[in-house]
């Protein structure tokens, strides 16, 4: 077993961008190139009517379309895929709404490149395959659009690099369209522990527990499960990250320290994939659930959740733990507080602590409103759509900070801690699951800003 350890610690003193010091993996934070500024609050200039090109338009794509013509002061501009009956079926969406036709640019895998050069498109809304996010994004900043791309927007350090530095570089957005953030319960929830409710905040939860077995094949060429098959660790963290990170002011007075990854064998895999493909699978990397526990430099924990292919119901884990209370979002919204924790039953009777929850839950929420939730943006979402109403909220946002010029509601480095735990995790799982460095993104700047907060036009 030493012989083992010691071989695996060697190999991995040879990656460049990694190295271990006794018990802990360090990462390697490049220094900022010359003449590069951060990107932490950065805003871009006004945009009267924000022109936007959509690239892929499979499932995602097309019900984004779909949304984005209700979405104020936006124009969609373009449409492409690969596949160009895609194309066609998007832009009768436009001719349904009676809006001007888009341009559009299909048939060939790198059509996406035309798009991005297109003089009337201002943000390049990315919703491909995650192998493609990354090139299209990169060339759509280069070209000098916004980006806002589907999750995960990355999936290696190397590409959360490229992206950071190609925003901070030609100060266009680069944003992960994570629509979680903007899920009701999350968002009051945000603003309950804002206002001190809970106490201090010590300790979240998070995940993507959800069953893929019935849309396994939706995917274009079965990318998703072929990705599940070749890649080992927490791959698809950012809708239970994202939210919880909010929470904690992640960049905005804490960071992400070291994180530690533990994860099943693997049991479901090989037999998914050969049922889906009708292909044998000698080896699926994957596991049934993989989970993640990361510590913050202000002595938080974070634990993080990844299951696709077992039958569990689905859920995200919203959990936040707080010195005073308690906030809990599946299998049923709760709130427990300290001034209403105690048991009247007696020392042994367990689980009978009082909650809030129905009625009761409704009228705490609403002493603690979320500056996003007027009552005429909520109705409209839930109308529109999309997930209960919080995609269409997503764009809504991104489309309102573009028009007034204002910071993003997530920004590059958002985007890049929540991507981080794909292959982060991995590192762990493959060094016998010893603790990793979480790197650093913002180059120093985690605590310039104290706590989460939108920008609105005045």
């Amino acid at each position: 077993m030493k012989r083992l350890f010691f071989i695996a610690a060697a190999s991995l003193m040879m990656l460049a961008s990694c190295s271990q010091k006794s018990d802990l993996i360090s990462v390697e934070v490049p220094p900022r190139p010359a003449g590069q500024e951060s990107a932490l609050g950065m805003a871009a200039d006004p945009i009267e009517v924000v022109r936007v090109g959509f690239v892929g338009l499979g499932m995602r794509g097309y019900s984004a379309v779909d949304r984005y013509v209700y979405v104020p002061d936006s124009k969609i501009t373009a449409l492409c895929d690969v596949e160009t009956d895609r194309v066609e079926r998007s832009a009768a969406i436009l001719e349904r709404h009676g809006l001007e036709p888009a341009k559009q640019f299909s048939g060939a895998e790198d059509a996406w490149k035309s798009l991005c050069e297109c003089p009337d498109v201002d943000l390049v809304y990315i919703c491909t395959d995650w192998k493609s996010h990354v090139p299209i994004a990169l060339y759509a900043m280069e070209c000098g659009k916004h980006v806002a791309v589907e999750v995960p927007a990355a999936t290696t350090l190397d590409e959360i690099w490229a992206l950071i530095d190609m925003s901070e570089r030609t100060r266009r957005h680069c944003m992960m369209l994570e629509n979680c953030i903007y899920d009701f319960f999350e968002m009051s929830t945000l603003a309950m522990a804002q206002a001190g409710l809970f106490g201090e905040i010590i300790h979240v939860e998070g995940a993507y527990h959800h069953c893929l077995d019935p849309y396994w094949s939706e995917y274009w060429n079965s990318w998703r499960l072929e990705y599940n098959k070749d890649h080992r660790g927490d791959v698809y963290p950012t809708h239970g990250i994202g939210p919880v990170s909010q929470v904690l002011g992640i960049h905005r007075g804490d960071r992400m320290k070291t994180l530690v990854s533990m994860d099943t064998d693997v049991f479901n895999g090989p037999k998914v994939y050969e049922l889906k493909t009708g292909t044998p699978c000698p080896e699926f990397k994957n596991a049934d659930q993989t989970n993640t526990l990361i510590r913050t430099e202000k002595g938080k924990t974070m634990l993080i959740q990844h299951d696709v292919l077992t039958p569990r119901p689905y859920d995200r884990m919203y959990q936040v733990v707080g010195t005073d209370g308690y906030a809990g979002k599946y299998p049923l919204e709760v709130y427990c507080l300290r001034e209403n924790a105690s048991m009247e039953a007696g020392y042994d009777a367990l689980g009978v602590e009082k909650v809030y929850s129905g009625e009761a839950l409704a009228s705490l929420q609403a002493g603690y409103p979320n500056p996003l939730m007027t009552p005429e943006l909520v109705e409209i979402a839930k109308k529109v759509g999309g997930h209960g109403g919080m995609d269409f909220i997503m764009d809504y946002r991104l489309v309102y900070c573009l028009h007034h010029g204002l910071p993003l509601d997530m920004d590059v480095y958002d985007m890049a801690e929540w991507c981080c735990i794909s292959e982060l995790s991995r590192i762990s799982l493959e060094n016998g699951s010893i603790p990793v460095e979480v790197p650093d993104f913002t180059r120093g700047e985690w605590n310039k800003t104290e706590g989460y907060s939108y920008a609105f036009a005045e």
